[in-house]
């Protein structure tokens, strides 16, 4: 914990990242295949809608997808799904998004409403919103209130959907309901695409197929995550008809008309019948460097062994908790990974009588450090705080340990 990194050089402190893969303190450790790669990327040119097109067929070997995309970030990748599912192919719609309402010349408006289930609800579907979509929420939340009743029945799904519905929108977690399978078979039968967020789903790299393979039109994954790629990266997967949209409002269309040549395995120019204007995805774009990032750190996620690592996670883990649970009032249980986390966690309870001090207390103490250390804080209002070790190198941890002791004692 001696050598300076280059953000103290910068004037700035470090972060010793015990919370995991947050996008706050800069996602994950990218890996030096994809900064390899990166730098190689730098040095010469390429037309990137024949990158993303190249990007396309591997994502869609990997997902069992028809099409693939890369995007900068999952939040980006939703964005865009959302663009593709209100405006399809239809370059005039794609010119007047986030507008949905009746264009020039008497132009209907377009159907902009995601259902989703209220019990999916989250700022991150600000993302959906940002492309012009209403979100339509159905359901309760009766079985967290402890009514005894679910909170979301498939009837509820399908009585939302209507004329003006673009899409219904799902975040993927172990926990949520109605299944995935059962959402799409309403959405299909109504002929009404599916976009799933399944961000953080990685690893098993099994979650790669599984969502195509329960329904899902579009489906959305983080490159900066467990993935360990660039952190401004995502990847998307789905339908080609839609995956062609998301290009379509995604590349840079700045181009006259008479040399308009998008790679064809992405965008098909006779069937847009113009040159779209710059689309809602403009401010979206990813560079062919974190793209070829990606590609390369997915590569290397693919090669890695996610038991060995899931049990290198699991010793540190414990190690810490065991460590922890010597101190005057925290008590210490580690998580098994697969609810919120992919990794499993510690989970450290304070009682702030013993401890001499609360969770909220020992937290900001150690984000006022220098390094910073960041631990989750999600529950600590509840008493409590979490350690994740994706992130720890195992120095690290030992120091994590004794910054919390201090601040504990």
């Amino acid at each position: 914990m001696t050598e300076e990194t280059i953000y103290e050089e910068l004037g700035v402190p470090a972060v010793v990242n015990a919370a995991g893969t947050k996008t706050r303190i800069g996602g994950s450790r990218i890996r030096p295949e994809a900064i390899e790669a990166m730098e190689r990327a730098s040095q010469s040119f390429v037309q990137l809608s024949e990158l993303q097109a190249a990007a396309s067929e591997r994502i869609a070997d990997l997902t069992g997808a028809a099409a693939g995309y890369v995007t900068s970030g999952a939040a980006a990748g939703l964005t865009l799904a959302a663009a593709a599912a209100i405006a399809g192919d239809d370059v005039a719609a794609m010119a007047r998004l986030p507008d949905t309402d009746g264009g020039p010349g008497g132009a209907d408006p377009l159907p902009d409403e995601i259902v989703m289930p209220r019990t999916h609800r989250t700022g991150y579907d600000h993302a959906l919103r940002a492309a012009g979509a209403r979100i339509v929420d159905v359901g309760t939340n009766d079985h967290h209130l402890g009514t005894g009743a679910r909170n979301v029945e498939p009837w509820e799904i399908e009585r939302a959907i209507g004329e003006d519905t673009a899409a219904v929108a799902y975040v993927q977690k172990e926990y949520t309901e109605p299944p995935l399978t059962t959402v799409a078979e309403i959405a299909h039968s109504h002929d009404v695409p599916v976009i799933v967020d399944a961000a953080a789903e990685l690893p098993p790299t099994e979650n790669f197929e599984r969502f195509v393979d329960a329904g899902a039109d579009l489906v959305a994954f983080s490159g900066g995550k467990a993935i360990r790629g660039p952190q401004t990266t995502g990847i998307l997967a789905g339908r080609e008809d839609l995956i062609q949209s998301v290009a379509t409002q995604h590349l840079d269309m700045h181009a006259a008309g008479s040399v308009y040549e998008p790679a064809p395995a992405l965008v098909d120019p006779e069937a847009l019948g113009g040159v779209p204007r710059q689309g809602i995805g403009r401010g979206l774009k990813v560079g062919k460097e974190e793209l070829v990032g990606l590609l390369a750190a997915l590569d290397a996620f693919l090669e890695e062994d996610q038991d060995a690592l899931a049990e290198e996670w699991t010793a540190t883990a414990e190690e810490i908790a065991a460590d922890l649970a010597e101190i005057d009032g925290l008590a210490t249980t580690v998580t098994g990974g697969g609810d919120v986390s992919v990794a499993p966690e510690v989970r450290v309870t304070v009682d702030p009588d013993a401890a001499g001090g609360s969770a909220v207390e020992i937290v900001r103490a150690l984000r006022r450090e220098e390094p910073r250390v960041f631990v989750g804080a999600d529950d600590v209002d509840d008493g409590a705080f979490a350690i994740n070790p994706m992130c720890l190198a195992d120095e690290e941890a030992e120091y994590v340990v004794e910054r919390i002791r201090a601040n504990a004692g």
